[in-house]
């Protein structure tokens, strides 16, 4: 596949493909490369950072998520609020930093996960999914829903779930949709049974 050069936004979360991340951004190399996205209607990547802080340097994990901007505004404190979706999973091939400090990187796209009928054996999950999802706020009430796709209810579980940022860029560097939801079963029922 082909690589291209992106912005890598390095956060300590992990955005997943199809999922809501909202922000609030002032740092000025991030203002303009939002400034940029919007004007340009381009994409930025977004990793997990393995080492650093979002505010400095920053070594990230090498599969991240592009992000489309879907929605901003000025906050009453001055600063921007974004909200962006994620697209596709990509690998990091190289990373470096501009003069201005941002993140730049040249990415490969990683193949869309095929989509799957959620097992039966995994309704459970959908289940709890439907429960609680309208709860968590605006960005997930206006969120498309499709519980019986298998890769789709992996990767609101691993968003939501209280698991680790490294358990969550496990999830998203699974590949088949049906080892998420298995890897992401006892979790849910060692949960269920501290309730």
């Amino acid at each position: 596949m082909d690589q291209f050069e992106i912005p890598i936004f390095p956060l300590r979360t992990v955005l997943f493909p199809g999922g809501p991340l909202p922000l609030r951004v002032f740092e000025p190399r991030y203002l303009k490369m939002i400034s940029r996205c919007l004007k340009e209607d381009t994409a930025f990547g977004v990793a997990l950072i393995r080492e650093g802080a979002e505010t400095g340097e920053a070594i990230v994990y090498e599969v991240g998520t592009l992000a489309r901007i879907v929605d901003w505004y000025q906050g009453s404190d001055g600063l921007l609020g974004i909200t962006a979706m994620g697209e596709d999973k990509f690998m990091l091939v190289e990373c470096w930093r501009q003069e201005d400090g941002l993140n730049v990187g040249q990415v490969r796209r990683l193949p869309a996960e095929e989509s799957i009928a959620l097992p039966q054996e995994h309704a459970a999950l959908a289940g709890l999914l439907k429960d609680v999802l309208d709860d968590l706020g605006i960005h997930y009430q206006q969120l498309p829903k499709n519980y019986g796709d298998a890769a789709w209810v992996g990767h609101r579980l691993s968003e939501i779930l209280p698991i680790s940022l490294e358990q969550k860029q496990y999830c998203l560097e699974l590949e088949d949709p049906l080892d998420r939801l298995a890897a992401l079963a006892p979790v849910l029922k060692e949960l269920q049974e501290s309730v």
